[in-house]
Order: structure tokens, then C-alpha cells, then sequence
């Protein structure tokens, strides 16, 4: 287990990203209400046929949401299950200790900042 974080500290994260998860599933199960996603998407898209390119921006927008929480959910549920385990709390980029202060604010981390910076800058360049 790695011994930057003290037992005190991995029960605040650990419930933090429990929380979280309860969050981020009540969201996605209100968004969808207790649909699937597809059976969401084809809702909102035909709810107001005579305003179809309306809906169809809404339905997008609606799916990346959608998408985003969907990610953030697998991030949460794999910081809980790294948790208890040697590799949570350090970067998996480099493997260096990401300071608690950043696991507080995010405790579903798997990067230090300048690796996270460079994953996102990449990223960007990618697409742009």
C-alpha cells in the first residue's frame, strides 16, 4: 500500500468517492428516467417532430451529458476499487504520488497535474 496516505486520509477519499458515485448514479437515473439510453435518445428526438433540428441539437447535447457522467462514473468506480491497493494515490503516467490536497479535490484522480495537463493538451491537439 503506498505510504503517503495515512488510513485517516484514504477514509475521507474513500467515502468521498463513494458519495460521488451515489450522486452520479441518481443523476443517470433521473436523466434517463429508468430508461435506457437509446430508448432516451429516440424520446427526446421525437417528442416535437415539427421542431426536429431543435431537438436534435437537445439530443446531442442531452447524450454528451450523458456520455460525461457516464465516464466520470467508471473513473469513480475505478479509484474505489485501486483504493485499498498499492496503485491508488499515484500517477499512472508516472507513477509519482499525487498530493492529497489533488485527491481531495478529486478523488477519482489517476494523474499528477503536469501528466494530466499533457493527457489533456494531447488530446486537444488531437482534435484540433
Amino acid at each position: 500500500m503506498s505510504n503517503h496516505l495515512t488510513a485517516g486520509q484514504r477514509a475521507l477519499l474513500r467515502a468521498a468517492l463513494e458519495e460521488r458515485q451515489h450522486q452520479l448514479d441518481r443523476r443517470l437515473s433521473d436523466h434517463l428516467g429508468g430508461r435506457s439510453r437509446a430508448e432516451h435518445a429516440r424520446e427526446v428526438l421525437t417528442q416535437d417532430e415539427d421542431d426536429a433540428p431543435q431537438r436534435e441539437s437537445e439530443r446531442e447535447m442531452d447524450m454528451a451529458l450523458s456520455d460525461m457522467e457516464t465516464q466520470e462514473v467508471g473513473e469513480v468506480s475505478e479509484a474505489l476499487r485501486r483504493i485499498d491497493g498499492e496503485s491508488y494515490g499515484l500517477c499512472v503516467s508516472c507513477g509519482v504520488e499525487i498530493p492529497f490536497d489533488r485527491l481531495r479535490a478529486e478523488p477519482w484522480a489517476a494523474r499528477c497535474v503536469p501528466c494530466e495537463s499533457a493527457r489533456e493538451q494531447a488530446a486537444q491537439r488531437r482534435r484540433g
